[in-house]
């Protein structure tokens, strides 16, 4: 494989892994929407074609062409963009990586905490708010039996300076924004909610690792090291010099940030594992600590 199509390019996520790839020598081609970007991305030295993951002519051209694709452009909740790529793919050997979120852990705590560590091996009965993003991951991995060599990365809580064009994650910089219009670190309810975490570069890497290793029908939880929201928001206050953390409600966390965004993104748990990577990938992440980042 030389040839490495990446939908989500311009993103966070998708930016940090084109980089990686980039320096281990394949040739990246992204998918973007405008020419804007795409002379951002060229002036990277990365290949582009302009249009829509929707348009399925475009997307089978494109998929026809390249090596292999990893998926990231609005990946957790859109099944259309997910079920034109394994349509384009079937029957070629193909790899497929698909980028899902750990989210789909969550129980809608509500800022209560759990202990509770999910690995790959324990099958999930997601809430109905997350059940659709299980399902795209479940239609992916079956994909292997249409001859797709098919993997699923489960980021978690991910932070970290990006390597691409966008340099910013979502949840911290988002919990900080709204914490610096509070004048205090901002939790919610009793903020004792737990989530795993990971680098950007060190879930880049295990991107790369995948690509190179991982077998069809794979999943990977991504994370090295938990953090609780309420200790997030009083590392803000500090690093901030904002008054001490507090709560707010959860409906206020739903207000500001969505449904998906209040109830889960901060209010839930989204604690798991990650020794099926570093054991069959021989990933070895080298960072642990989130509030060095913040």
């Amino acid at each position: 494989m030389k040839r490495i199509l990446i939908t989500g390019i311009t993103g966070y996520i998708g930016g940090s892994i084109a980089k990686k790839l980039q320096d281990k020598n394949y040739t990246v081609i992204g998918l973007v929407r405008n020419e804007t970007h795409a002379k951002e991305l060229a002036s990277a030295g990365i290949e582009t074609i302009i249009g829509s993951i929707h348009n399925e002519a475009l997307l089978r051209d494109a998929i026809e062409k390249s090596d292999a694709i990893i998926h990231n452009a609005d990946s957790a909740d859109d099944a259309y963009a997910v079920d034109s790529i394994i349509n384009a793919l079937e029957g070629t050997g193909k790899t497929f990586i698909f980028t899902s979120g750990s989210a789909i852990l969550g129980g809608k705590e509500n800022g209560e905490k759990s202990d509770f560590i999910f690995t790959e091996d324990i099958p999930l009965t997601p809430r109905l708010e997350m059940a659709s993003r299980v399902l795209i991951n479940d239609c992916v991995l079956r994909s292997a039996q249409k001859n797709i060599r098919s993997i699923v990365i489960v980021p978690t809580m991910v932070y970290g300076t990006g390597l691409g064009i966008k340099k910013d994650s979502i949840q911290i910089p988002a919990l900080t924004q709204f914490s610096k219009e509070k004048g205090f670190g901002v939790y919610f309810g009793k903020g004792e909610n737990i989530w795993s975490n990971i680098h950007i570069e060190d879930l880049a890497d295990l991107y790369v690792l995948a690509l190179e290793n991982a077998k069809a029908g794979s999943l990977y939880y991504a994370e090295n090291g938990s953090s609780n929201i309420r200790n997030i928001a009083e590392t803000i206050s500090t690093k901030y010099g904002l008054e001490p953390a507090q709560s707010l409600s959860v409906q206020e966390a739903v207000d500001r940030f969505s449904n998906a965004g209040g109830y889960f993104g901060f209010a839930s748990n989204s604690l798991c594992n990650a020794d099926k990577a570093k054991k069959e990938l021989g990933w070895t992440p080298q960072y642990h600590s989130i509030e060095d980042f913040i």
